[in-house]
């Protein structure tokens, strides 16, 4: 045998020797872990996990296998609902994974999953998808996801921050550029709201798009004229003491210069015995 060779079967067994002392020893501490009762420490089983980068160290190339390993038990783990507070190691287990195997992209998404619906932590999930997008910058389902999450939670400012960083990001879908739309109307910035759906209407293919961004943008413009004519209505109330008998009133006035109309051409509904100024159609049905 060359001692070329036997240097190489040297490093072969000093290799193997070290994983071997490592399984041992993460089983070593598992057994130590067990023993702790987890009335008394809920989680205990997962308090002697070193950090992810550590740990990548000492897998020997093995790091995608050992963040299968953690992500499969994470998901037995969290499925116990017999440890309250199991969800307070929740973002360090999967940053372990995410330290391990960053392109992993199941985890991400699970442990997102798990601390809005298990735990009720919106902001956790955010984190742990925040972590995916760190770690995968090319990937728009991470902030995707984290948008959709704060959309269900009515935080459209969020979601809206969230939506416009997945559509800048090269492949993501239209979709997104649709619910960022949304997210803008919904914290009130119209002309944004505006300009998207016009967007969204002039370059979509299909025609279910185009309807679907035209109802978009009658409710955008609905939106600013009804509320804009409702202040002319109480600012003509305070001056003359009653509501206008209709809204040409407020021209003849002086209060307006032209009463607008819709997105189809036609007039707003005008209550004179209430002052309520309503568009002339449900925004979503055409």
């Amino acid at each position: 045998m060359s001692s070329g060779e036997k240097l190489l079967r040297r490093q072969r067994n000093l290799i193997i020797f070290l994983l071997i002392g490592s399984l041992l020893l993460f089983s070593w501490l598992k057994h130590q872990s067990d023993r702790v009762a987890r009335k008394k420490v809920p989680g205990s089983s997962i308090i002697y996990l070193p950090s992810g980068k550590y740990l990548k160290h000492i897998t020997f190339g093995y790091s995608s296998l050992v963040a299968d390993i953690i992500y499969l038990w994470a998901i037995q783990y969290y499925g116990n609902y017999e440890i309250p507070d199991r969800f307070k190691y929740l973002e360090h287990i999967f940053s372990i994974i995410s330290e391990l195997d960053p392109k992993y992209v199941d985890p991400y998404e699970v442990g997102a999953l798990i601390a809005v619906y298990e735990a009720g932590d919106p902001k956790l999930a955010y984190r742990i998808l925040d972590m995916g997008l760190e770690k995968n910058p090319d990937m728009w389902i991470f902030p995707f996801q984290a948008g959709h999450i704060a959309q269900m939670q009515k935080d459209f400012e969020v979601a809206r921050e969230y939506y416009r960083k997945a559509m800048e990001i090269p492949g993501a879908p239209p979709i997104v550029k649709r619910l960022y739309a949304h997210a803008a109307y919904r914290t009130m910035d119209y002309q944004e709201a505006w300009e998207m759906w016009k967007e969204v209407y002039e370059t979509a293919q299909e025609d279910w798009v185009k309807e679907i961004a035209y109802n978009h943008l009658y409710r955008v413009k609905s939106t600013v004229d009804t509320t804009a004519l409702g202040e002319l209505v109480k600012k003509f109330r305070e001056k003359y003491g009653r509501l206008p008998s209709d809204l040409k009133t407020l021209v003849r006035v002086g209060l307006l210069k032209e009463v607008p109309k819709d997105l189809d051409g036609k007039d707003y509904v005008y209550d004179p015995k209430t002052g309520e100024v309503k568009p002339a159609r449900v925004w979503w049905k055409r």
